[in-house]
């Protein structure tokens, strides 16, 4: 009688498994399609830029990034370059002043992260300075050349929100840095341009990242441990999609050891799973109700288990069924293994496929190999992010001294 239970749970389990593994699977199919390279050359630039960095405590890279920024293929005199020093204790101010950009200090209320200094600047310049678009990067952010040309160019095309291409800049500076940039390669691919390809929104990345100043102007910025992920969900209650342009690149650090990383990841998954319990019904009742699948990617996205979690989940069943059928011998359940072994066959492949329609380097595939290690780690976060009772506040990501 047990038996027969246990096939029971595990067929249902089996059926419930198919939706988010299926889901991955578009993400995949849509990333199949490379997409096409923008042709920037004969365009004249029009777009006048803000770029906009929140900092707080970053006098070791805030200089050089405003140089190399400075150092940007655009006319100079259509982009200016605002910091918001953010509480700051060091020389921050200084140094960016120095290295020619606008400062503005926040020194008022708590500091309680990158979204509420971005929302005090825009409430307090936005209408007052004029420009087209506003770009936001992180205080380590090295951009490519062509960056504002690009988004330029994606601009005149009609595009109000657009993504660039995140890249990890430090993968030679350790295994988890190298992981976390081969990581970033699968993610790029599945989910920004398989969104893209397939009509739907991108992810913003909180870096690297563009908007049309009348959007911001209506919407704000917002606030929170996830500032951006909530953003993303707004813009899409509102019917407003994130282009994702690959030709738009920002290279940015990775935490150098899994230790620097565990506040920033306990923020994200603490944060996107508050996000997800205010906007998913919404977003999917929106969606079903206009029969738009942005919306419904949108709510799908909090609803679903991540790929580490169901990495976990499927592999702990597996684990559980094939020693139970060692006592029990039911060809029913030699089917079920067979299917959990497809499934969870499937997910292992799932990220090489991914560097392999990235073209990446041995060196992305053997960073690979602490993906086990990783998924273990990020689902023990998740799992305290989902029911752990600890406060979690926003904590500064350290970053090195960049040349």
């Amino acid at each position: 009688m047990w038996s027969n239970t246990l096939i029971s749970i595990s067929i249902i389990l089996l059926f419930l498994f198919m939706f988010p593994l299926g889901y991955l699977l578009l993400l995949a199919i849509g990333a199949a399609r490379t997409k096409t390279k923008p042709r920037t050359i004969h365009r004249s630039p029009s777009t006048q830029f803000m770029i906009v960095i929140p900092a707080h405590n970053e006098s070791n890279v805030i200089r050089s990034t405003i140089e190399s920024l400075r150092r940007l293929d655009y006319p100079s005199q259509l982009f200016s370059i605002h910091i918001v020093a953010d509480h700051c204790t060091d020389e921050t101010t200084k140094a960016a002043r120095l290295a020619g950009a606008i400062v503005h200090e926040r020194n008022e209320g708590p500091r309680t992260g990158k979204g509420a200094a971005l929302s005090w600047l825009f409430q307090m310049i936005l209408e007052k300075e004029h420009c087209d678009a506003v770009i936001i990067f992180d205080a380590d952010t090295r951009v490519d050349p062509k960056f504002l040309r690009v988004m330029d160019w994606r601009l005149a095309q009609g595009d109000q929100v657009i993504q660039g291409q995140h890249v990890i800049s430090n993968p030679n500076q350790g295994w988890f840095p190298a992981l976390i940039w081969a990581m970033f390669l699968i993610d790029n691919r599945f989910q920004n341009l398989g969104r893209q390809n397939l009509g739907w929104s991108a992810k913003n990345m909180g870096d690297s990242i563009c908007f049309r100043v009348d959007i911001l102007r209506q919407l704000g910025w917002g606030a929170g441990l996830t500032d951006d992920y909530q953003m993303r969900q707004r813009l899409l209650l509102k019917g407003i999609l994130i282009t994702y342009e690959p030709a738009a690149i920002g290279y940015g650090e990775a935490p150098q050891n899994w230790g620097l990383a565990r506040p920033q990841r306990a923020r994200w998954l603490r944060g996107t799973r508050d996000a997800s319990q205010q906007f998913v019904i919404p977003l999917l009742a929106e969606g079903l109700k206009r029969r738009n699948l942005a919306m419904v990617d949108g709510a799908l996205q909090g609803l679903f288990p991540s790929y580490s979690t169901q990495s976990v989940l499927s592999l702990s069943v597996l684990m559980i069924l094939v020693p139970i059928n060692y006592f029990i011998k039911s060809a029913s359940l030699w089917v079920l293994i067979g299917a959990w072994a497809v499934v969870v066959g499937t997910l292992l492949i799932y990220p090489l496929v991914g560097l392999a329609l990235e073209s990446a380097p041995i060196k992305a595939y053997l960073a690979i190999i602490l993906g086990p290690f990783f998924i273990l780690w990020r689902t023990w976060l998740a799992i305290l992010a989902q029911f752990g009772k600890k406060r979690v506040t926003w904590v500064r990501t350290e970053h090195g001294k960049l040349k």
